[in-house]
């Protein structure tokens, strides 16, 4: 008989022979490769999940309605007026509510407690710009104004005004003494707009801490406890807060390199009767804010008095009552 395809010779041979020790020593190495890239795949998972959540989690997202620019305001009602005070209010509100920012109202005496009643009152200041940071956490610029300035063109709005990266760029002073008039130390040339968390400006004497503007984070916060160090506190700093600051900016190239120093006249320009005004520093008409430096120091001034016809102006210009 003849078969359609030849048979099959069966295989008598054996299969290759593998030592023990052999194949349990790669049955270990596919472990341990299956055991590294499982772990792999792990840590990718985590990963992902880990950034996926930290985007959509509540905490890391800002809530609608969030104001960009919180106003802190701190007032020594034991030094003022309540005529000065609702005068302040009602500037500082209607500026707030034009351009969709909010106020923070402090009271020096709510601080007391965190430097005790030695201690000039002004230093309240710090731990009043550090309040409406924990209240408005979400908030990313915090403008310090004094209670003796008014602002008094209102249609400005300060995030293009001062906030803006360019804005920013094209105003700040660089290669200037920090401390006018003749520190050695100088603002630094290589700044750029990005890198700003700190405006104020300068009057002769000083850099003027009255008016700034920070923004949140922790840069802040270490800019803000460093300078309520209890060492400068108790040092007796002839002008206290402002001393203090002058002494920092000038040591601590860490401040110095997010600080930018601003004319005087954008936000901080004084009225007539205010001493140290730098040239082109003195408030004219249609200027943003206008302050009146030291009013509260000099037994011949009067704060409300000089702010009444300004506030009048203000009012009669914004149809206020």
């Amino acid at each position: 008989m003849q078969f359609a395809l030849p048979p099959r010779q069966l295989s008598t041979s054996h299969p290759p022979y593998i030592p023990s020790t052999r194949l349990s020593l790669l049955r270990r190495r596919q472990l341990k490769a299956i055991a590294v890239f499982g772990l792999a795949l792990l840590t990718i998972f985590y990963l992902l999940s880990y950034f996926s959540f930290s985007r959509d989690s509540p905490a890391d997202v800002t809530p609608a309605g969030t104001p960009n620019v919180v106003i802190v305001t701190l007032f020594d009602r034991e030094g003022l007026s309540d005529s000065h005070i609702q005068m302040i209010t009602k500037n500082r509100e209607y500026y707030a509510m034009k351009h969709g920012y909010t106020n923070f109202f402090a009271n020096t005496s709510d601080y007391l407690y965190a430097f005790g009643s030695d201690i000039p009152y002004s230093w309240a200041l710090i731990p009043a710009v550090r309040h409406a940071m924990a209240t408005h956490p979400y908030s990313t610029y915090f403008f310090h104004l004094n209670p003796h300035a008014l602002i008094m063109n209102p249609d400005i709005s300060v995030t293009s005004h001062v906030l803006d990266r360019k804005r920013i760029e094209s105003l700040m002073l660089k290669d200037i003494p920090v401390v006018p008039p003749d520190s050695v130390i100088k603002t630094f040339s290589h700044v750029k707009g990005n890198d700003v968390e700190f405006i104020l400006s300068q009057d002769k004497e000083d850099l003027t801490s009255d008016n700034f503007f920070i923004k949140q984070g922790d840069w802040a916060h270490f800019l803000l406890d460093a300078w309520f160090d209890p060492l400068y506190r108790s040092y007796g700093f002839a002008k206290a807060e402002k001393h203090a600051l002058d002494h920092i900016v000038q040591w601590h190239p860490t401040i110095l390199t997010k600080m930018a120093l601003f004319p005087q006249r954008v936000f901080n320009a004084y009225s007539k009767d205010s001493p140290g005004a730098v040239v082109n520093g003195t408030y004219q008409d249609g200027d943003f804010i206008i302050r009146f430096s030291r009013c509260q120091t000099y037994d011949n001034r009067d704060c409300e008095q000089e702010m009444q016809p300004f506030y009048k102006s203000w009012q009669k210009s914004h149809r206020q009552n």
